[in-house]
């Protein structure tokens, strides 16, 4: 039985065209949506419920989310290696199957060590797994004007994610979240097994001698030779994209958490604050469709730079802030990063290293993310508890996407093949 996938074996003739493109981006954006059960904006919501039901401390509970978010960085690579193998199709299926399984299965959960295992399986499945085979399926089945189609499915993705939360939050005030983890299940069930089994086609097509596109940037085709994981690691452009993603990750995920508390010390009221949580969304939608079409004209280290250089004045403000203007444009800087970077990695590396290794590649750089981001909530609580003030951490914080911002004018973008005594 043909396997879908390039990585194994070459495309059956009458491998789909451009036809694809409109399914494959549908059933990436569906992926991506249902990814929200997974997700901290979507989780946030069970928090207090699940305190108040099952008579755990809020340490216990976010000590089990460390501890799922942290699990699912080591899962990531293997994962990587089975999207090469087997195709996202057979994997985005598998894994919709897995995912809405936990999330039935943990409206079981009765104390912290069920709630732990709960949030391992919803953490893996939903932030690492299928966020992971949503972006890589595009890369592998779009070529031509791959950064715009990246950026049309994130944002619809996005959309769904922020949507999210305000509709959990009041199917669980009048259902339960046990209830509404079945719900869930069942969504991801519905959803997102028929348009990876339906949408997306068995083949990938087979990659053109270039992307065909004039208005790309030079170096925008995909390099003649697949670059293996230990041969991309080799390179400044695979550490300068992973290190900010995951600088990214870090900053962002700390400072979301502690929206409340971090802009109610600037004088925001505790809805002020959450209202910021708006222009987030916006900008994040702007810039995940901007980014994409711009990766088609621009190069990578270009964007990542002032992607990069973008956060560090948002960390910075972020202790300087008052309520009003500069507070809705560190919403706006912040929701722009934060889904920005996923957008440009998801481009960059099929550019820079081919397909028939990429979800290998791309699952160690999810897993360095997704531990990155299990730090940040910790890290800024840690510098608040030390000086009584955010104000020294964020300034602390500010030199992570600026190192980045300096590696990346000084990178240089991989030669088409690797290196002779790398392969």
């Amino acid at each position: 039985m043909p396997t879908g996938t390039t990585a194994t074996q070459p495309p059956a003739t009458g491998a789909p065209g451009r036809a694809h493109v409109p399914r494959v981006v549908a059933a990436a954006s569906v992926a991506l949506a249902l990814t929200a059960p997974g997700q901290t904006a979507a989780v946030s919501v069970f928090v207090d419920p699940l305190i108040r039901d099952l008579g755990v401390s809020r340490s216990a509970v976010s000590t089990a989310y460390l501890i799922g978010s942290l699990t699912g960085a080591f899962v990531m690579p293997v994962l990587g290696r089975l999207i090469d193998r087997y195709g996202p199709r057979r994997v985005m299926a598998t894994i919709a199957l897995c995912f809405g399984a936990v999330l039935i299965g943990s409206t079981a959960a009765s104390e912290i060590t069920g709630l732990t295992a709960a949030f391992i399986g919803i953490r893996v499945g939903g932030q690492g797994a299928l966020n992971l085979v949503a972006t890589t399926t595009v890369a592998l089945y779009v070529h031509r004007r791959r950064g715009f189609a990246t950026g049309i499915a994130s944002a619809i993705g996005t959309a769904g994610i922020s949507l999210t939360p305000m509709l959990l939050e009041r199917l669980v005030s009048n259902w339960g979240w046990r209830q509404v983890w079945m719900i869930e299940g069942l969504a991801v069930w519905a959803l997102v097994i028929p348009a990876a089994l339906l949408l997306l086609p068995r083949h990938a097509p087979a990659p053109p001698a270039d992307d065909g596109d004039t208005e790309a940037p030079r170096g925008s085709a995909l390099p003649p030779v697949d670059w293996t994981l230990g041969q991309a690691a080799r390179t400044g452009m695979f550490w300068v994209v992973t290190a900010g993603v995951a600088v990214c990750a870090l900053v962002t995920t700390g400072l979301n958490f502690h929206q409340v508390s971090l802009l109610g010390e600037r004088g925001l009221s505790p809805a002020e604050a959450a209202a910021t949580f708006l222009p987030q969304t916006i900008a994040g939608l702007i810039a995940t469709f901007g980014l994409g079409w711009l990766a088609d004209r621009f190069s990578d280290r270009m964007l990542i730079i002032v992607t990069m250089a973008v956060l560090a004045l948002a960390t910075a403000g972020a202790g300087w802030l008052t309520p009003g203007f500069t507070a809705v444009l560190y919403g706006l800087a912040l929701g722009a990063c934060g889904n920005g970077i996923r957008t440009l990695e998801a481009v960059a590396f099929p550019r820079c290293f081919g397909l028939r290794h990429l979800g290998t590649i791309r699952g160690v750089v999810h897993s360095v993310t997704v531990g990155a981001s299990a730090f940040g909530p910790l890290l800024l609580a840690l510098g608040r508890e030390q000086a009584s003030t955010y104000r020294p951490i964020l300034l602390a914080a500010t030199a992570l996407p600026l190192v980045v911002t300096l590696a990346g004018a000084l990178v240089r973008t991989p030669p088409p093949t690797p290196p002779r005594h790398d392969s």
